[in-house]
């Protein structure tokens, strides 16, 4: 477990939509939210159950946005992934937790360690916190992530379901 993770807005709202919020705390000690996440999460309004979820968790540590490095602005990505990557990248061993392939691509090139959605139920299920990971991805699935059926059984598989 990293001892600090920085979240993305995908994330939040994939595990507020599959009943699995919670779950986000096994990726840090402490996990931060920056300001631009936060925005993002604010505009979808209080009947939403990102926006709910997110202000239930005590856990989650919101944050200014940091100033976003040249090199990640290159990357032509939306605010909150340069803010999420800008975090992770002014604190270093922190892990961004992002789903976005671009921002995962601009996390490598950086050496940021990055896990995303998938990832982050995949650790639960290999930890025994969830019993099953297919009703949770699943639940996600159905709310709106894209997994092509491929990726969903060769994830599925190494979890051995």
């Amino acid at each position: 477990m990293a001892s600090s993770a920085v979240v993305n807005a995908s994330p939040l709202i994939f595990m507020a939509n599959g009943q699995c919020f919670d779950l986000l705390r096994i990726a840090a000690n402490t996990i931060v939210m920056p300001a631009a996440v936060a925005n993002e999460i604010q505009r979808r309004g209080p009947e939403d159950l990102t926006f709910r979820a997110v202000r239930r968790a005590t856990w989650l540590v919101a944050v200014d946005d940091p100033p976003v490095p040249s090199l990640i602005q290159s990357w032509d990505l939306g605010p909150g992934e340069s803010a999420v990557l800008a975090w992770a990248h002014a604190n270093p061993g922190t892990e961004a937790i992002v789903d976005d392939l671009a921002a995962r691509r601009c996390a490598a090139t950086l050496g940021i360690p990055v896990r995303g959605t998938l990832g982050l139920v995949l650790l639960a299920k290999r930890r025994g916190i969830i019993a099953q990971a297919r009703p949770v991805l699943e639940k996600m699935v159905h709310s709106g992530m894209y997994l092509s059926d491929r990726l969903l059984k060769e994830v599925l598989a190494i979890v051995g379901e």
